[in-house]
């Protein structure tokens, strides 16, 4: 076939041809077997790791997909089988994929057995390899077997590339009783171990790998001895000659498989341990060629089978694919509609307000006809507020009466016909009842309210639940937190009633115990209705952010965000001044307690050292109360004399000393500060009050510090002039 030696310019030309293979071609026996693995619902792993690492095509591919996940390194690359179990299974999936099955069909079966006596060679190389690395000390036999797989990538590219050329160099061999390298050099101008050496270095593979592609038809004894790494590649040399000494397979190449003692001596290994080798290779080989369905009857018509079931399943994932991206896109649609709501909405909207934006805009956004969204009110109420939505989008707001029987909200979508006649009897709109749905508007489970209206197209009452599910949440969250909002305001009202009470009266205790027993049952009452829908707009607002990509709506779902959590926080201080825990009274050392408040306070002013001078007199050292509380209400104390001057700095001045009565110790705190005139004086203690702009303070620390001090049996007073400063007495029981 070939007539002359080839001339300068057929190398490059055969490189550039080989280079452009991506990967190898694999037999369709393999494809049939991986494919046939594939299908199952949940492939094992471990099926599909014995086929790859028996197969040159799908082990060069893995070991490439290794690099570019980055699990190959230069001081340890995984073997195949620790790689795949670091991969995910639609990476591996979609790398077998990406390779082409061989060439196996029609006129060509003298090429095709050819090759597969070429991979039954490559597997005794790669099973003999791991056998004799075994027997060496210091050497990877995983790495060893997988280099002997891998050996005559070079010849395999050649095959596939140029398999005209391949089989005149095989024939040629053949005849001529020659290795394959000599007629390759003299045809082609390079041989496969160059060729597959390019090819590792394309891929990545690893290097000693690479070293064993390139040089394992060298003088691999005189080369180990200056590169160490070569070794795998003494091992590959001894495994491909006694690979073929076994007839196992056929390589390309027919000159004797001559064995040295050298080749041996060098690898520290015994004829006898050879001879063991070779005695068990036959039947390792049998055992791959099982694993990659070698043995199997006319394997091109199981390959045609099993690529249309791959074919019908492939098809089968599609349409579900599309089936879910419609899903999606509907939901997504679902989810911009409550954004904008949500962003439209003012904090001091009124809930009637907001539910007539959230009716007008859910007619225009999902094109219905008449809307009447009505809101349920505190229980044992007969009144319910709704508003309706005519035809022409006009609106108005009515006051409806409560069924007596009927439940007002149902808990799913249902049929207003069958549900709410009730409601249709007292609505001047007309509704087509065969078409209208009842949707319940429901937050954290309560029944908010519910949304009726006229449906124009036909729907799925299960998908259209589905798919209104996060508009109707987003709206109750929104009116559940105006509602909570507007009881907020409704405590505030009595909470400032039961304040001036107490302030007008604070001669007469049993009428100060009282108000602030009622203080703490309302404010346990705020809190408890306001947190769950603060919860639900927090959370919300999150899950909306997190799906947003336009920046100003993130801005304001983040501020909506984190308003929530400041006014969570109001509430808290307002539990822990309305509802403190209970004391736990014990003999605490004056000047420990007076040192923690101190700590407590650089922590809360973030400084490093506080002009505080304290003198505890010897005679009141101890004092009964709870020394975390008083400490606490202490460090309030502190923290106003400081912000009394216009450094923040100080100086405070603490004085301890018996009162007269010898029962108690009587704290002085004093400042030089800017001191507080009348009126501010006799509001200081008042919750929520603060001489500062708006929004600077929450105006608890001096009311928190006369809470604790009264249920430690102790009393607290303030006397202050403008410009002069302010003292705060503090009394305590000493038993």
């Amino acid at each position: 076939m070939f007539e002359k030696p080839a001339d300068a310019t057929v190398a490059p030309q055969v490189e550039l041809v080989i280079r452009r293979l991506d990967c190898l071609s694999i037999l369709p026996c393999v494809a049939t077997r991986f494919l046939s693995i594939l299908l199952e619902s949940q492939p094992p792993l471990a099926d599909l790791a014995d086929i790859i690492e028996s197969d040159p095509a799908l082990a060069a591919r893995i070991f490439h997909l290794m690099y570019q996940q980055g699990l190959s390194r230069p001081e340890k690359t995984p073997s195949i089988r620790q790689a795949l179990d670091k991969l995910p299974l639609n990476v591996i999936r979609d790398a077998v994929f990406s390779v082409k099955a061989y060439p196996a069909f029609g006129q060509d079966n003298n090429r095709a057995s050819f090759r597969k006596q070429l991979t039954a060679h490559c597997l005794a190389a790669a099973c003999c390899a791991k056998d004799i690395a075994g027997v060496t000390s210091n050497t990877d036999s995983e790495l060893a077997y997988s280099a002997g797989l891998l050996h005559d990538i070079g010849k395999l590219a050649i095959d596939e590339a140029m398999p005209r050329s391949f089989s005149g160099i095989i024939e040629q061999a053949k005849s001529q009783c020659a290795c394959s390298c000599a007629i390759e050099q003299k045809h082609l101008g390079l041989d496969h171990t160059i060729l597959g050496r390019r090819l590792a270095a394309k891929w990545h593979l690893p290097n000693q790998i690479t070293l064993a592609i390139w040089l394992h038809h060298s003088d691999t004894n005189a080369i180990s001895r200056s590169i160490p790494e070569a070794k795998i590649a003494q091992i590959v040399q001894l495994a491909d000659l006694t690979a073929r000494q076994c007839n196992i397979g056929q390589s390309g190449s027919y000159d004797s498989p001559d064995l040295t003692d050298a080749m041996l001596q060098t690898l520290a290994i015994t004829p006898a341990q050879l001879e063991r080798i070779r005695r068990n290779l036959p039947d390792k080989v049998a055992e791959k060629f099982r694993v990659l369905g070698m043995d199997l009857q006319r394997p091109e018509a199981a390959y045609c089978d099993v690529v249309h079931a791959t074919a019908a399943q492939l098809s089968k994932k599609h349409t579900e694919l599309s089936a879910e991206n419609r899903r999606l896109q509907t939901a997504i649609s679902h989810l911009d509609f409550a954004t904008d709501f949500l962003l439209s909405i003012n904090s001091d909207s009124e809930p009637v307000d907001i539910a007539e934006n959230f009716a007008v805009r859910w007619q225009k956004f999902y094109q219905t006809g008449a809307v009447c969204l009505y809101l349920t009110l505190p229980a044992g109420s007969k009144l319910f507020q709704a508003v309706v939505v005519d035809d022409q989008s006009q609106t108005k707001t009515i006051i409806l009466n409560a069924p007596s029987e009927t439940p007002p909200v149902p808990q799913a979508v249902v049929n207003a016909g069958d549900y709410s006649n009730w409601l249709f009897e007292q609505l001047e709109v007309d509704f087509d009842l065969d078409h209208t749905k009842l949707v319940p508007l429901l937050s954290g489970g309560k029944a908010i309210g519910a949304i009726a209206f006229e449906l124009r197209h036909p729907a799925d009452t299960e998908e259209l639940e589905e798919n209104l599910k996060v508009s109707t949440s987003a709206a109750a969250a929104i009116l559940d937190t105006a509602f909570a909002r507007r009881d907020q305001q409704r405590f505030a009202e009595l909470l400032a009633q039961l304040i001036a009470a107490t302030l007008k009266d604070t001669q007469l205790p049993l009428a100060t115990a009282y108000s602030l027993d009622a203080l703490a049952e309302m404010a346990g009452g705020a809190a408890h209705e306001l947190n769950n829908p603060l919860s639900v707009i927090s959370g919300r607002a999150q899950i909306l952010s997190e799906s947003e990509s336009d920046p100003e709506k993130k801005r304001m779902l983040e501020q909506i965000r984190q308003n929530a959590g400041e006014l969570s926080s109001i509430i808290d201080d307002l539990m822990v001044f309305a509802k403190p825990p209970q004391p736990r009274p014990t003999q605490t050392n004056v000047r420990q307690m007076l040192d923690d408040a101190m700590s407590l306070t650089a922590q809360k002013q973030k400084a490093e050292q506080l002009d505080i001078e304290i003198d505890v007199d010897d005679s009141v050292e101890y004092v009964l109360a709870d020394s975390a509380q008083v400490a606490s209400a202490i460090a309030n104390i502190f923290s106003n004399s400081l912000e009394s001057y216009s450094n923040g700095k100080g100086p405070i001045k603490v004085t301890t000393a018996p009162d007269d009565s010898g029962k108690f110790v009587k704290l002085q705190i004093s400042d030089s500060g800017c001191g507080m005139d009348a009126e501010t004086l006799r509001k200081a203690t008042q919750p929520f009050f603060s001489a500062k702009p708006a929004g600077r303070k929450r105006g608890m620390g001096l009311a928190h510090a006369q809470r604790i001090i009264q249920l430690n049996k102790g009393t607290l007073k303030i006397a202050s002039q403008p410009g002069q400063g302010t003292t705060v007495t503090i009394c305590l029981p000493r038993k």
